[in-house]
């Protein structure tokens, strides 16, 4: 459906009377350079973007990446424009998850259109940012709005970094407590989600990095310094991506190497129990044996002397377990 359509001229939005999906209209007032249509879209039928495809004149395979969702974060050129995937990102906090969307752009020389997916894809806040910004940036043309919503999208990756960073922090002090823990479903959920936000990041930085360089087909030089703050925003991202990770790694060897060093210690201590258990067991085993050449059958002390053995023999092995840490 349509979430909204206007026209932006001289750096401000332009009150057109006319209905959302009056493409006509709206491109018509389209006058001099800078000025340019929003259309916004979200999960579109294909009957409507079929419809915005034809009145834009829009590429077929570009209308189809963007109809069916689910693409690598990509930037390319058809003629009579170009073509941007980016992925959104939010996280879920009691879930340790990260949830993914999808913005697509068509960028042509007086218009911009957004077809989004995903309900964390809200593109409101960046559109209200740009009409109340200096009308300077809005005079840049479409790709000021491509700015703005690229600028608003990859904040949320800082944000989701940021929040991915509590967690690590939570897990290693969890894994060095001296509790026993079970972290290890939660590193692996973790990294699972770290790798989510890198198929996110990662293609994404040479799409900027062209933006940042002016390399792309009708962006302006002066649009570089935008598109460079963008692309600083992603590097940091990526570098908390990769830290996080090695974190993770190894948070992860050192949970495998408590296990190992609990379980050797339940076993010493399982093992000074039994030797606790199989000396008063060996002394009574050889006292009721009941012979008649020992000499201990009898004596009037012999059961007292074989109970007080047994004591005996279980305290110091519980004196020698203790001082060697077995116990």
């Amino acid at each position: 459906m349509i979430v909204d359509s206007a026209l932006y001229r001289a750096g401000a939005r332009d009150r057109l009377d006319c209905a959302p999906h009056d493409y006509a209209t709206l491109r018509s007032g389209v006058k001099d350079e800078g000025d340019f249509v929003w259309l916004g879209l979200y999960q579109p039928s294909q009957y409507e973007l079929e419809e915005v495809a034809e009145a834009f004149g829009l590429h077929p395979l570009a209308v189809e990446d963007a109809l069916t969702a689910h693409q690598r974060p990509k930037l390319e050129r058809y003629e009579g424009g170009m073509f941007l995937v980016v992925k959104t990102l939010w996280y879920v906090d009691p879930e340790d998850a990260v949830e993914t969307g999808e913005v697509a752009f068509f960028i042509g020389p007086d218009y911009v259109i957004t077809v989004r997916h995903g309900r964390g894809s809200r593109l409101a806040p960046a559109r209200e940012l740009l009409e109340t910004s200096d009308e300077q940036l809005l005079t840049e043309g479409p790709y000021s709005a491509v700015y703005a919503v690229v600028d608003y999208i990859v904040d949320g990756y800082v944000d989701v970094a940021n929040e991915l960073t509590k967690d690590v922090d939570e897990v290693e002090t969890s894994v060095f407590s001296d509790e026993r823990t079970h972290d290890s479903a939660r590193i692996y959920r973790l990294r699972r989600e770290i790798a989510e936000v890198r198929r996110a990041v990662m293609p994404l930085r040479e799409p900027m990095r062209r933006f940042a360089e002016a390399r792309v087909h009708g962006i302006e030089p002066e649009s570089g310094p935008f598109f460079r703050d963008v692309l600083d925003h992603l590097n940091q991202t990526a570098d908390m991506v990769e830290t996080l990770d090695d974190l993770l790694s190894t948070a992860f060897d050192a949970h495998l190497a408590r296990i190992s060093v609990q379980q050797n210690k339940d076993m010493r201590t399982i093992s000074a129990g039994i030797g606790l258990v199989a000396v008063p067991t060996l002394i009574a085993g050889v006292y009721g044996m009941n012979f008649n050449d020992m000499p201990e059958l009898g004596w009037v002390f012999g059961y007292p002397f074989a109970l007080v053995l047994m004591v005996l023999s279980s305290i110091g092995l519980w004196v020698f377990f203790k001082k060697s840490g077995w116990l």
